[in-house]
Parts: structure tokens; sequence; C-alpha cells
């Protein structure tokens, strides 16, 4: 091993890297496809080395997974924070979305695509980040038309399902649609549902 490839890392730092190394692996391959082998060779360290960060392969994918759904949780939180006009939240939040499928890599798979969802730990994160976007966007929708509760988080199941299916096929086959367009689009078209129930706040 080269004196690169053998460098001392702080823990971070080095978890960082085989992360990284990970995320390209998994993105281009799948969870199936890859060995620890094969992420250890990515990052350019031996398979001990990975194994004292991650004591298996599926670890190492809940690592990454962690990692995608907390960045899609703030990106969407900071777009519904970012505006008292729920308007405009609609298509900050449509945008949220969209710019974390374009602008994330490979982190919306792990969110949206992933392999792993019969193991139990996947889906339950993946199931807790639906879950938590549900609750911030009914959240807006109860205190904005007077809807119980769960009739608002049911509203903000349906929105996430449509800007999802819309970012994932607008990232795999744009057909010529910019980003700003698609955003357009996918927000009038929830905004025109959700203005659709009664208002209790102006909008």
């Amino acid at each position: 091993m080269d004196t690169a490839r053998a460098q001392r890392l702080p823990r971070d730092q080095r978890r960082a890297q085989l992360l990284a190394a990970a995320t390209r692996e998994f993105a281009s391959r799948g969870f199936h496809s890859v060995a620890m082998d094969d992420v250890a060779v990515g990052a350019g360290v031996s398979k001990p080395v990975l194994y004292q960060h991650f004591a298996s392969k599926l670890e190492l994918y809940l690592a990454l997974l962690d990692v995608a759904c907390a960045e899609l949780l703030e990106v969407v939180r900071s777009a519904i924070a970012s505006t008292t006009r729920n308007s405009d939240r609609v298509a900050a939040a449509m945008a949220a979305f969209f710019g974390f499928v374009a602008g994330r890599g490979s982190s919306f798979r792990f969110v949206f695509e992933s392999d792993l969802r019969t193991e139990p730990e996947v889906d339950l994160r993946i199931r807790a980040v639906h879950q938590d976007l549900a609750a911030q966007i009914g959240a807006v929708i109860a205190a904005d038309t007077g809807l119980p509760d769960q009739e608002a988080e049911l509203l903000g199941f349906s929105l996430i399902g449509m800007a999802e299916t819309g970012a994932r096929y607008w990232v795999d086959d744009p057909a010529g649609i910019s980003r700003e367009r698609a955003v357009e689009l996918s927000s009038t078209l929830a905004w025109r549902g959700v203005r659709g129930f009664p208002r209790t706040t102006p909008g």
C-alpha cells in the first residue's frame, strides 16, 4: 500500500471519505452488486479500515440513508420557513424537492429509489422521513384551512407523492424542460389543489 493509501486521517474525515466512496458505488451499481471490497478500493483504504468504521454493508448503507434523509428534511423545512404566504410555500417546497433531486448527486436515490425497502431498518427510515415531511406540510395546511390534523396530513402525503414522482420523472427524462419550468408546472398544479379548500388565513 502506498503512502497516500496508508495515510491516517481523523476519524470524521475518514468516515466522510468512506461514505463518499460508498455513495458512488451504491448509486451506480445498487446495494446487492457492491461488496465491501469495492467500497474499500474506491476509498483507497484496506478493508480492515473500512470495517473499523462500519461493521457491515447494511450499516454503511444505513449511514448513507441517514445523511440523505437529513438533507431532504432540511431543504424542505427551510423552504417552508422561508415565507409566510402559502402559495409561495408550495412553490418553495416544490423547488426544494427538484433542487434536492438535481443538486444532491445520488442522494435522492437512497430516499426515493432504495432497492432495500424490504429491509426493516431501511423501510423504517424512509417511512419516517415521509412522515416528517407530511407532518410539516400538513401543519401548514391545517393552520390555513382549519382541516383536522389527520386530513391535513393526508394532503401533505399527497403533495409529497406528487413532488417526488414529478421530480424523479424530470431528472430521469427531462425532455428539454428546465428545472425552473418543471417547478412552476408542479407548484401551480399543487397550489390549485390546495387552494380549493376553504382558507381561514390569507395565502
